[in-house]
């Protein structure tokens, strides 16, 4: 029997290095009171990961022994709501100033709306601390900095009101002076859901000189503002990674999970490239797909990639299969062994692998396209020469068809198993039949 492992909680998350912070700067106090709040919540260093952007809050998460993630300004709740996500098990807790949350605004009102279990600290001291003082979304009005010089003339930002009223579990405005913010801290990170902490603190190399800012102007700006202070919004909500997950396994539960399994063994020596051009709307993807899986069929890995307009139905489109014996870690193609041109679309997408084309290639093309010189041997197909019309819209699987009944490139039977499945195995078995019956002209 096993003995359970006794780890004894940290008495700090925070390591040896000194902070960075100008002299005054409440930055070293928030995170002060962050290493306190979960030194109380007895958490170990690695369940938690601290999430930073840019700016001299940015600074902070080298200075705790938790995994940390630093990235872009304004995108710390992007990473943080991923890191969830992927791992629910995990603390988040977002460290960011009052200008990345102006920059990731939309950002900030995903995750409240969702409700993901992250915590956000926002160390608001009104202005762009780290760049020289510019004007942010918390700045009071009438405030100087300067891109303000004459007083700030926008309104505040009221990051609280903004997350509660779209759905925050937990939402709370305080100040780094506050002598219960470890408390608060601890109770928004312990909360199921989405939480954040607005806290005020001094910019002591800008905000405090060009306003005569101190201690006690936080308190009566925040009153000026008609803000309360204290934990405004508290409610409950699914939180979001655990419903997420919860309803993901309640609908693949349902989901039919087809499984090719190789009907034959691999005779394959090689790598072989064949990519089918032609016109969006024309069944060009799903033809070189039924390729695809009857190489999967035969004992060979496959990738197709495919190339297509936004429009769906108007313009060119390109599939790309690549058949080989090994695994396949790159989809592209870089010169076909087989290339299908169905229509004009399908011809301006293929000038460059035409060029690179040599004489042990073939391109089947369909009759009265005009190709530019090419090394590759040429087929001209007739696409009226199976004895009765075509649709535009399925050419592209009679065409290949044909290629693959001339080449070889995977076994026939294979590729007219695969064609015959679904519920549009019989359709597509009178086209198969129908392009092995066209004539080369």
């Amino acid at each position: 029997m096993t003995t359970p492992i006794s780890i004894e909680p940290h008495p700090t998350l925070r390591n040896e290095k000194d902070y960075p912070f100008c002299p005054g700067c409440g930055h070293g106090s928030v995170l002060d009171s962050l290493n306190e709040a979960m030194v109380r919540l007895e958490l170990e260093p690695h369940e938690v990961v601290i999430v930073s952007d840019i700016g001299c809050s940015g600074l902070s998460d080298q200075y705790f022994r938790t995994s940390a993630f630093h990235g872009l300004h304004g995108r710390s709740i992007t990473y943080a709501s991923g890191i969830k996500l992927a791992r629910p098990d995990l603390t988040v807790i977002v460290i960011m100033g009052d200008g990345g949350t102006g920059i990731g605004g939309a950002h900030l009102l995903a995750a409240a709306r969702r409700n993901i279990g992250i915590t956000v600290l926002v160390l608001n001291n009104f202005n762009f601390g780290m760049t020289g003082g510019q004007h942010s979304t918390t700045t009071p009005e009438g405030f100087v900095t300067p891109t303000t010089p004459g007083g700030n003339l926008e309104h505040p930002l009221d990051i609280v009101a903004t997350v509660g009223v779209n759905g925050a579990a937990y939402a709370h405005r305080g100040t780094n002076f506050d002598d219960d913010i470890a408390d608060r801290m601890a109770e928004g990170i312990s909360t199921d859901g989405f939480a954040l902490l607005d806290v005020w603190d001094l910019c002591t190399a800008y905000f405090v000189p060009n306003n005569k800012f101190s201690r006690r102007k936080i308190d009566s700006t925040m009153k000026d503002l008609g803000l309360d202070s204290g934990v405004l919004y508290r409610q409950e909500r699914p939180e979001f990674a655990t419903e997420y997950r919860r309803q993901a396994a309640a609908h693949t539960a349902g989901l039919r999970v087809d499984v090719v399994e190789p009907a034959v063994s691999p005779t394959l020596e090689r790598r072989f490239h064949f990519v089918v051009a032609g016109s969006a709307g024309g069944r060009v993807r799903s033809a070189a797909r039924l390729v695809a899986t009857a190489a999967m069929q035969a004992g060979w890995w496959s990738a197709q990639r495919d190339d297509y307009p936004i429009t769906v139905k108007t313009g060119p489109s390109l599939s790309e299969v690549i058949i080989s014996p090994e695994e396949v870690n790159y989809s592209g193609v870089d010169r076909p062994d087989v290339l299908v041109i169905v229509s004009e679309d399908g011809l301006g997408k293929s000038a460059a692998f035409l060029e690179k084309m040599t004489g042990e290639d073939t391109v089947f093309v369909a009759a009265g396209l005009a190709l530019p010189d090419t090394a590759a041997r040429v087929v001209s197909v007739d696409l009226a020469g199976a004895g009765r019309p075509i649709p535009s819209a399925s050419r592209a699987l009679a065409m290949v068809a044909h290629a693959v009944d001339r080449t070889g490139a995977v076994p026939f039977d294979r590729f007219e198993t695969v064609a015959g499945q679904g519920a549009f195995g019989e359709k597509n078995l009178d086209l198969v039949a129908a392009g092995v019956a066209l004539n080369e002209a």
